[in-house]
């Protein structure tokens, strides 16, 4: 008699087998995670983390490798939610982070100077003449300060983001971010979010020329900010043309909206400061976050000096901007890292930077071909342009219709023009039981990743393949 599994359709068969699999490998994450979901919202504390049927818990990470605790090892592409550009644990990090732990490294609430060292590094690298900073501890809190502010000093309502953007959680951005058949990104992304800040965010279309000149021509005087990463990231690792930033950067100073540039992944990922540098775009305000923490939790706001100013105490009055950071900004030992790591970065430029790019495009290309001679429709974004020569992102997508250009958020994240659930969960799944991690299809390369893990990852790639191939038909 035939079996439930027996009637199911072919790619539900394979998850069934897959999760089988993963459950067999993995028994104490799914104790752990059973533990964890009695007290814990979902089971964790990152909704990223939290794959189904559960995550593996890790015990362990050095370089480009995780072990979890059943002994699995794994090579990852999350790298940290992309911050680990040298991988996980980097030498030179730890060894200073050793020291600060032999001084002692826990937190006093009192300035110390390794941040005016960090903050000069970064303002260095945006050309530093005129540049402020201030710390904060994440990448939600840096991109709500950087759109505070712009209310503040423009005294206007609206913000100007991009479909498909993740600038977190902040209220005034939970909007545009998840795509939905028949409404795209023009809805709201979270119950609790107040219906005048909803009404407030616009929603532009990335790389889109026209749109944007449309928007800020009809909403221009009530526009404070347009915030906008140049390299998208949760939208599909999409880089921004360089005819794009130039004209965001010519209609926002036309109409006085400050422009924002959100590099919390892209900052320090392409080159040894924010990848605004390759483009010769200057925004008003700037976004980092990951990178530059060395492992730690670590966001800054750069900006000019007339905008910085509007936080800063001597703007006096109700017109002043509260920045305050949070209890752990700035903290020594965080300091300390995120200083090690850029130091590192700059002075292994001419070498780091066009290892993680080869090491990139070997990835885009050899996916690509995997999917190609198993007979499955599959293509990467993540790569450059000619403003970007180089990139260590990748991400997989598999078209349900031919020809789909996947410059636009849109071509990402349309389930009837791209098969979202084979990219997030059957690939995911079926590279896991091989010993790889990805996250969206892929994920980051770190300096850590040698010819040895992409070789074995790019082997791993064509074993899922050839399994998706055999349950398509």
């Amino acid at each position: 008699m035939p079996s439930d599994e027996d009637n199911m359709p072919d790619l539900d068969r394979l998850r069934r087998r897959l999760l089988r699999e993963y459950r067999k490998r993995t028994p104490k994450s799914r104790a752990a995670f059973a533990r964890a979901a009695k007290v814990m919202v979902d089971g964790g504390s990152h909704t990223m983390r939290l794959w189904p049927p559960y995550p593996f818990f890790v015990r362990s990470a050095e370089g480009p490798y995780v072990r979890d605790l059943d002994g699995n090892t794994y090579i990852d592409y999350w790298q940290g939610h992309y911050a680990n550009i040298l991988g996980h644990n980097p030498r030179p990090v730890l060894r200073e982070m050793s020291a600060c732990l032999r001084r002692g490294a826990l937190h006093t609430g009192f300035e110390a100077e390794r941040q005016i060292e960090l903050a000069e590094e970064l303002a260095r690298g945006l050309g530093g003449k005129g540049a402020k900073v201030r710390f904060t501890t994440s990448g939600t809190l840096a991109t709500m300060y950087a759109v505070m502010l712009a209310h503040g000093l423009t005294g206007r309502e609206l913000v100007l983001k991009v479909g498909g953007g993740w600038h977190g959680a902040s209220p005034y951005l939970l909007k545009g971010v998840k795509y939905r058949a028949g409404e795209g990104f023009e809805g709201r992304d979270s119950a609790g979010l107040l219906d005048d800040i909803v009404r407030r965010t616009l929603v532009t279309r990335f790389n889109d020329l026209d749109d944007l000149t449309r928007v800020v021509r009809a909403e221009g005087d009530r526009i404070a900010c347009f915030i906008v990463e140049p390299f998208l990231g949760v939208g599909g690792f999409l880089a921004a043309t360089k005819e794009y930033l130039e004209t965001a950067r010519a209609l926002t100073a036309a109409r006085g909206i400050l422009l924002i540039f959100d590099e919390i992944i892209s900052g320090y990922r392409f080159c040894p400061t924010g990848v605004q540098t390759l483009y010769g775009v200057r925004p008003d305000l700037t976004t980092f976050g990951k990178i530059i923490g060395g492992g730690h939790a670590v966001s800054a706001v750069v900006g000019t000096r007339e905008v910085m100013e509007a936080c800063e105490r001597g703007h006096g009055g109700r017109g002043r901007v509260q920045f305050e950071g949070g209890t752990f900004s700035a903290h020594a030992e965080y300091m300390t890292a995120g200083l090690v790591m850029l130091r590192r970065l700059a002075s292994g430029a001419a070498t780091i930077y066009p290892r993680l790019a080869a090491a990139g495009e070997r990835l885009r290309r050899g996916i690509e071909r995997a999917f190609a001679e198993a007979g499955v429709p599959a293509r990467t974004t993540g790569g450059g342009n000619a403003a970007v020569a180089g990139s260590s992102l990748f991400m997989v997508h598999f078209p349900r219709e031919k020809d789909i250009a996947y410059d636009r958020p849109e071509d990402v994240h349309d389930d009837r023009r791209s098969n979202v659930a084979l990219r997030e969960d059957i690939l995911k799944l079926a590279l896991l039981v091989n010993g790889i991690d990805i996250v969206h299809g892929g994920g980051a390369v770190s300096a850590a990743h040698g010819e040895k893990e992409i070789g074995a990852t790019l082997a791993a790639y064509g074993e899922a393949a050839r399994l998706i191939k055999k349950h398509l038909g």
